[in-house]
Protein backbone atom coordinates (compact mmCIF):
# COMPACT_ATOMS: atom_id res chain seq x y z
CA UNK A 1 0.00 0.00 0.00
CA UNK A 2 1.44 3.38 -1.00
CA UNK A 3 1.80 6.09 1.61
CA UNK A 4 0.29 9.42 0.66
CA UNK A 5 2.91 11.77 -0.71
CA UNK A 6 5.63 9.11 -0.82
CA UNK A 7 6.75 7.58 -4.10
CA UNK A 8 7.58 3.87 -3.87
CA UNK A 9 10.83 2.95 -5.63
CA UNK A 10 10.72 0.30 -8.32
CA UNK A 11 12.07 -3.09 -7.26
CA UNK A 12 15.66 -3.72 -8.38
CA UNK A 13 16.23 -6.35 -11.08
CA UNK A 14 16.35 -9.90 -9.75
CA UNK A 15 19.85 -11.38 -9.83
CA UNK A 16 20.41 -15.10 -9.40
CA UNK A 17 22.84 -16.31 -6.75
CA UNK A 18 25.22 -19.24 -6.72
CA UNK A 19 22.69 -21.84 -5.56
CA UNK A 20 20.04 -20.90 -8.09
CA UNK A 21 22.63 -20.74 -10.87
CA UNK A 22 23.87 -24.22 -9.93
CA UNK A 23 20.36 -25.70 -9.89
CA UNK A 24 19.61 -24.28 -13.33
CA UNK A 25 22.97 -25.33 -14.76
CA UNK A 26 22.63 -28.96 -13.67
CA UNK A 27 18.89 -29.05 -14.44
CA UNK A 28 18.19 -30.64 -11.08
CA UNK A 29 17.50 -29.63 -7.49
CA UNK A 30 19.45 -31.59 -4.85
CA UNK A 31 17.30 -31.87 -1.74
CA UNK A 32 18.32 -33.24 1.66
CA UNK A 33 15.60 -35.03 3.61
CA UNK A 34 15.20 -36.88 6.89
CA UNK A 35 16.30 -40.49 6.60
CA UNK A 36 13.31 -42.84 6.46
CA UNK A 37 10.50 -41.09 8.32
CA UNK A 38 7.20 -42.54 7.15
CA UNK A 39 4.87 -39.88 5.84
CA UNK A 40 7.69 -37.37 5.37
CA UNK A 41 10.40 -39.24 3.45
CA UNK A 42 10.45 -42.88 2.45
CA UNK A 43 11.79 -44.96 -0.43
CA UNK A 44 9.65 -47.75 -1.86
CA UNK A 45 10.71 -51.06 -3.40
CA UNK A 46 10.71 -49.48 -6.87
CA UNK A 47 13.17 -46.79 -5.77
CA UNK A 48 10.57 -44.00 -5.70
CA UNK A 49 10.67 -41.37 -2.97
CA UNK A 50 7.48 -40.08 -1.38
CA UNK A 51 6.44 -38.02 1.64
CA UNK A 52 5.51 -34.49 2.62
CA UNK A 53 9.15 -33.38 2.65
CA UNK A 54 9.70 -34.89 -0.79
CA UNK A 55 6.65 -33.06 -2.16
CA UNK A 56 8.07 -29.77 -0.90
CA UNK A 57 11.35 -30.48 -2.68
CA UNK A 58 9.38 -31.18 -5.86
CA UNK A 59 7.45 -27.93 -5.51
CA UNK A 60 10.69 -25.89 -5.51
CA UNK A 61 12.03 -27.87 -8.48
CA UNK A 62 8.79 -27.18 -10.34
CA UNK A 63 9.02 -23.45 -9.71
CA UNK A 64 12.63 -23.25 -10.94
CA UNK A 65 12.75 -25.92 -13.64
CA UNK A 66 9.11 -26.48 -14.53
CA UNK A 67 9.29 -30.19 -13.74
CA UNK A 68 8.56 -31.83 -10.37
CA UNK A 69 10.69 -34.86 -11.27
CA UNK A 70 13.92 -32.87 -11.63
CA UNK A 71 14.93 -33.58 -8.03
CA UNK A 72 17.68 -35.68 -6.51
CA UNK A 73 16.75 -36.81 -2.99
CA UNK A 74 19.58 -37.26 -0.45
CA UNK A 75 18.61 -38.90 2.88
CA UNK A 76 20.58 -37.44 5.80
CA UNK A 77 20.94 -38.31 9.46
CA UNK A 78 20.26 -35.32 11.75
CA UNK A 79 23.92 -34.72 12.58
CA UNK A 80 24.83 -34.52 8.88
CA UNK A 81 21.99 -32.41 7.49
CA UNK A 82 23.31 -28.91 8.27
CA UNK A 83 26.92 -29.69 7.27
CA UNK A 84 25.58 -31.12 3.99
CA UNK A 85 23.77 -27.84 3.32
CA UNK A 86 26.69 -25.67 4.43
CA UNK A 87 29.20 -27.47 2.16
CA UNK A 88 26.91 -27.45 -0.87
CA UNK A 89 26.23 -31.20 -0.95
CA UNK A 90 22.54 -30.29 -1.05
CA UNK A 91 20.74 -27.13 -2.18
CA UNK A 92 17.82 -27.33 0.21
CA UNK A 93 16.78 -29.17 3.38
CA UNK A 94 13.26 -30.54 3.84
CA UNK A 95 14.51 -32.69 6.69
CA UNK A 96 12.05 -32.12 9.56
CA UNK A 97 14.41 -29.50 10.99
CA UNK A 98 13.10 -27.40 13.86
CA UNK A 99 13.31 -23.64 13.36
CA UNK A 100 15.31 -22.23 16.32
CA UNK A 101 17.14 -18.98 16.99
CA UNK A 102 20.60 -20.50 17.39
CA UNK A 103 20.31 -22.43 14.15
CA UNK A 104 18.97 -19.44 12.25
CA UNK A 105 21.48 -16.95 13.65
CA UNK A 106 24.64 -18.98 14.05
CA UNK A 107 24.91 -21.72 11.43
CA UNK A 108 25.06 -19.86 8.12
CA UNK A 109 21.57 -21.02 7.16
CA UNK A 110 18.17 -19.41 6.71
CA UNK A 111 14.79 -20.93 7.45
CA UNK A 112 12.51 -20.45 4.47
CA UNK A 113 9.04 -21.26 5.72
CA UNK A 114 7.35 -23.51 8.29
CA UNK A 115 5.61 -26.45 6.65
CA UNK A 116 4.52 -28.47 9.69
CA UNK A 117 3.73 -27.39 13.24
CA UNK A 118 4.82 -30.21 15.50
CA UNK A 119 5.75 -30.83 19.13
CA UNK A 120 8.07 -33.25 20.91
CA UNK A 121 6.48 -36.18 22.71
CA UNK A 122 7.08 -39.71 23.93
CA UNK A 123 6.29 -43.25 22.81
CA UNK A 124 5.93 -45.84 25.58
CA UNK A 125 4.80 -49.43 25.98
CA UNK A 126 1.22 -49.56 27.25
CA UNK A 127 2.21 -52.14 29.86
CA UNK A 128 4.17 -49.44 31.71
CA UNK A 129 0.88 -47.64 32.35
CA UNK A 130 2.32 -44.21 31.56
CA UNK A 131 -0.62 -42.12 30.31
CA UNK A 132 0.71 -38.61 30.91
CA UNK A 133 4.09 -36.90 30.51
CA UNK A 134 4.14 -36.32 34.26
CA UNK A 135 4.03 -40.12 34.72
CA UNK A 136 7.51 -40.38 33.17
CA UNK A 137 9.46 -39.49 36.30
CA UNK A 138 12.49 -41.78 36.61
CA UNK A 139 12.31 -43.31 33.13
CA UNK A 140 15.13 -44.04 30.70
CA UNK A 141 14.73 -42.32 27.33
CA UNK A 142 16.06 -43.24 23.90
CA UNK A 143 16.71 -40.19 21.72
CA UNK A 144 18.60 -39.19 18.60
CA UNK A 145 21.78 -37.14 18.73
CA UNK A 146 21.99 -33.98 16.65
CA UNK A 147 18.37 -33.00 17.28
CA UNK A 148 16.68 -30.58 19.65
CA UNK A 149 15.28 -33.55 21.60
CA UNK A 150 17.94 -33.76 24.32
CA UNK A 151 17.74 -30.08 25.28
CA UNK A 152 13.93 -30.17 25.33
CA UNK A 153 13.92 -33.20 27.62
CA UNK A 154 16.44 -31.57 29.95
CA UNK A 155 14.41 -28.36 30.12
CA UNK A 156 11.10 -30.10 30.75
CA UNK A 157 12.32 -32.57 33.38
CA UNK A 158 14.30 -29.92 35.26
CA UNK A 159 11.37 -27.51 35.25
CA UNK A 160 9.06 -30.18 36.63
CA UNK A 161 11.65 -31.56 39.10
CA UNK A 162 11.61 -34.99 37.48
CA UNK A 163 14.50 -37.41 37.04
CA UNK A 164 15.44 -39.39 33.94
CA UNK A 165 18.29 -41.09 32.10
CA UNK A 166 19.04 -40.70 28.39
CA UNK A 167 20.42 -43.14 25.88
CA UNK A 168 21.51 -41.18 22.78
CA UNK A 169 22.01 -42.68 19.30
CA UNK A 170 23.51 -41.25 16.14
CA UNK A 171 21.39 -43.35 13.80
CA UNK A 172 17.62 -43.46 13.93
CA UNK A 173 17.59 -47.19 13.10
CA UNK A 174 19.73 -47.95 16.16
CA UNK A 175 17.50 -45.81 18.37
CA UNK A 176 14.32 -47.53 17.21
CA UNK A 177 15.80 -50.99 17.66
CA UNK A 178 17.01 -50.18 21.17
CA UNK A 179 13.58 -48.94 22.20
CA UNK A 180 11.64 -51.88 20.82
CA UNK A 181 14.24 -54.25 22.30
CA UNK A 182 13.43 -52.79 25.72
CA UNK A 183 16.71 -50.96 26.33
CA UNK A 184 14.81 -47.85 27.44
CA UNK A 185 11.34 -47.05 28.77
CA UNK A 186 10.46 -44.24 26.38
CA UNK A 187 11.36 -43.02 22.92
CA UNK A 188 11.25 -39.27 22.33
CA UNK A 189 10.93 -37.43 19.02
CA UNK A 190 8.47 -35.17 17.23
CA UNK A 191 4.92 -36.45 17.62
CA UNK A 192 4.56 -36.96 13.87
CA UNK A 193 7.70 -39.12 13.92
CA UNK A 194 6.37 -41.17 16.83
CA UNK A 195 3.10 -41.96 15.05
CA UNK A 196 5.12 -43.14 12.04
CA UNK A 197 7.55 -45.13 14.19
CA UNK A 198 4.78 -46.94 16.05
CA UNK A 199 3.01 -47.90 12.83
CA UNK A 200 6.06 -48.91 10.83
CA UNK A 201 8.37 -50.53 13.40
CA UNK A 202 6.46 -51.71 16.47
CA UNK A 203 6.02 -55.52 16.61
CA UNK A 204 2.39 -54.77 17.50
CA UNK A 205 1.45 -51.07 17.23
CA UNK A 206 -1.45 -51.49 19.66
CA UNK A 207 1.02 -52.40 22.39
CA UNK A 208 2.45 -48.86 22.32
CA UNK A 209 1.06 -45.44 23.16
CA UNK A 210 1.99 -42.00 21.90
CA UNK A 211 1.65 -39.92 25.07
CA UNK A 212 -0.67 -37.11 23.92
CA UNK A 213 1.01 -34.10 25.55
CA UNK A 214 3.81 -32.21 23.78
CA UNK A 215 6.71 -30.80 25.80
CA UNK A 216 7.93 -28.31 23.21
CA UNK A 217 7.15 -26.34 20.07
CA UNK A 218 8.71 -27.96 17.00
CA UNK A 219 8.01 -25.87 13.90
CA UNK A 220 9.49 -27.88 11.03
CA UNK A 221 10.87 -25.61 8.32
CA UNK A 222 12.63 -25.63 4.98
CA UNK A 223 16.29 -24.57 5.23
CA UNK A 224 18.64 -22.90 2.72
CA UNK A 225 22.16 -21.49 2.84
CA UNK A 226 22.52 -17.83 3.61
CA UNK A 227 23.43 -15.52 0.78
CA UNK A 228 21.18 -16.54 -2.12
CA UNK A 229 18.12 -14.44 -1.50
CA UNK A 230 16.37 -15.23 -4.75
CA UNK A 231 16.67 -18.97 -4.20
CA UNK A 232 15.35 -18.57 -0.65
CA UNK A 233 12.42 -16.53 -1.97
CA UNK A 234 11.54 -19.24 -4.50
CA UNK A 235 11.66 -21.95 -1.83
CA UNK A 236 9.54 -19.85 0.53
CA UNK A 237 6.91 -18.82 -1.99
CA UNK A 238 6.64 -22.32 -3.47
CA UNK A 239 5.48 -23.46 -0.03
CA UNK A 240 3.18 -20.45 0.27
CA UNK A 241 1.71 -21.26 -3.16
CA UNK A 242 0.60 -24.68 -1.88
CA UNK A 243 -0.93 -23.12 1.25
CA UNK A 244 -2.64 -20.32 -0.70
CA UNK A 245 -4.02 -22.76 -3.24
CA UNK A 246 -5.72 -24.74 -0.49
CA UNK A 247 -7.24 -21.59 0.96
CA UNK A 248 -8.83 -20.79 -2.41
CA UNK A 249 -9.70 -24.43 -3.12
CA UNK A 250 -7.38 -24.68 -6.12
CA UNK A 251 -6.36 -28.32 -6.51
CA UNK A 252 -4.45 -30.44 -9.00
CA UNK A 253 -7.83 -31.57 -10.32
CA UNK A 254 -9.46 -28.18 -10.89
CA UNK A 255 -6.49 -25.90 -11.58
CA UNK A 256 -7.09 -25.98 -15.34
CA UNK A 257 -10.66 -24.86 -14.80
CA UNK A 258 -9.45 -22.14 -12.42
CA UNK A 259 -7.22 -20.80 -15.23
CA UNK A 260 -10.34 -19.88 -17.23
CA UNK A 261 -12.20 -18.08 -14.43
CA UNK A 262 -12.69 -14.32 -14.62
CA UNK A 263 -11.33 -13.72 -11.12
CA UNK A 264 -8.54 -11.13 -10.58
CA UNK A 265 -6.90 -13.03 -7.72
CA UNK A 266 -6.87 -16.38 -9.53
CA UNK A 267 -5.57 -14.76 -12.69
CA UNK A 268 -2.69 -13.25 -10.73
CA UNK A 269 -1.90 -16.50 -8.91
CA UNK A 270 -2.01 -18.67 -12.01
CA UNK A 271 -0.04 -16.33 -14.27
CA UNK A 272 -2.89 -15.37 -16.58
CA UNK A 273 -2.17 -11.84 -15.40
CA UNK A 274 1.65 -11.69 -15.46
CA UNK A 275 3.86 -10.25 -12.74
CA UNK A 276 4.31 -12.73 -9.91
CA UNK A 277 6.66 -14.96 -11.88
CA UNK A 278 8.74 -11.98 -12.93
CA UNK A 279 8.98 -10.84 -9.30
CA UNK A 280 10.51 -14.23 -8.35
CA UNK A 281 12.56 -14.59 -11.53
CA UNK A 282 10.71 -17.73 -12.65
CA UNK A 283 8.15 -18.66 -15.28
CA UNK A 284 4.78 -16.93 -14.93
CA UNK A 285 3.13 -20.36 -14.66
CA UNK A 286 5.19 -21.32 -11.58
CA UNK A 287 2.12 -21.38 -9.30
CA UNK A 288 0.03 -23.33 -11.82
CA UNK A 289 2.84 -25.84 -12.39
CA UNK A 290 3.30 -26.51 -8.67
CA UNK A 291 -0.39 -27.18 -8.07
CA UNK A 292 -0.83 -29.20 -11.27
CA UNK A 293 2.23 -31.40 -10.75
CA UNK A 294 2.51 -31.60 -6.94
CA UNK A 295 -0.81 -30.44 -5.46
CA UNK A 296 -1.92 -27.95 -2.85
CA UNK A 297 -1.04 -28.28 0.83
CA UNK A 298 -4.01 -30.39 1.91
CA UNK A 299 -3.58 -32.77 -1.03
CA UNK A 300 0.03 -33.37 0.00
CA UNK A 301 -0.82 -33.55 3.70
CA UNK A 302 -3.64 -36.04 3.27
CA UNK A 303 -1.84 -38.44 0.97
CA UNK A 304 1.31 -38.52 3.09
CA UNK A 305 0.38 -38.12 6.75
CA UNK A 306 -3.33 -37.32 6.94
CA UNK A 307 -6.71 -38.81 6.11
CA UNK A 308 -5.65 -40.71 2.98
CA UNK A 309 -2.46 -42.13 4.50
CA UNK A 310 -1.80 -45.01 6.86
CA UNK A 311 -0.78 -42.54 9.58
CA UNK A 312 -4.03 -40.54 9.63
CA UNK A 313 -2.53 -37.80 11.80
CA UNK A 314 -5.16 -35.14 12.60
CA UNK A 315 -4.25 -31.78 11.08
CA UNK A 316 -4.48 -29.91 14.37
CA UNK A 317 -2.33 -26.77 14.18
CA UNK A 318 -1.65 -27.56 10.51
CA UNK A 319 -5.17 -26.48 9.60
CA UNK A 320 -5.78 -23.31 7.61
CA UNK A 321 -6.05 -20.09 9.63
CA UNK A 322 -9.64 -19.73 8.42
CA UNK A 323 -10.45 -22.93 10.34
CA UNK A 324 -8.60 -22.12 13.56
CA UNK A 325 -5.16 -23.48 12.61
CA UNK A 326 -1.71 -21.95 12.14
CA UNK A 327 -1.42 -22.39 8.37
CA UNK A 328 -1.20 -18.99 6.73
CA UNK A 329 0.37 -17.68 3.52
CA UNK A 330 1.18 -14.00 3.04
CA UNK A 331 -0.68 -12.40 0.13
CA UNK A 332 0.69 -13.33 -3.29
CA UNK A 333 0.39 -9.94 -4.91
Amino acid sequence: MAIAGVALAAAPPVEAGATLDAVRARGQLVCGVAADVQGFTQLDAQGKWSGLGVDLCRATATAILGDAQKVKIIPLDPAKRFPALQTGEVDLLASNSTFTLTRDAGMGVDFAGIYYYDGQGFLVARKLNKRNVRDLNGVSICLQSGTTAEANVADYFQKNKMTYKTKPFDKVEEMRKAFFDGQCDALTADLSNLYATRLAYAPNPNDFLVVPQAISKEPLALVVRQGDHQFADIVRWSLFAMIEAEEYNITSRNVDQAMTMDHPLLKRLLGVTPGMGKALGVDEKWFYNIIKQVGNYVECYNRNVGANSVLKIPRGLNTQWTQGGMLYAPPIR
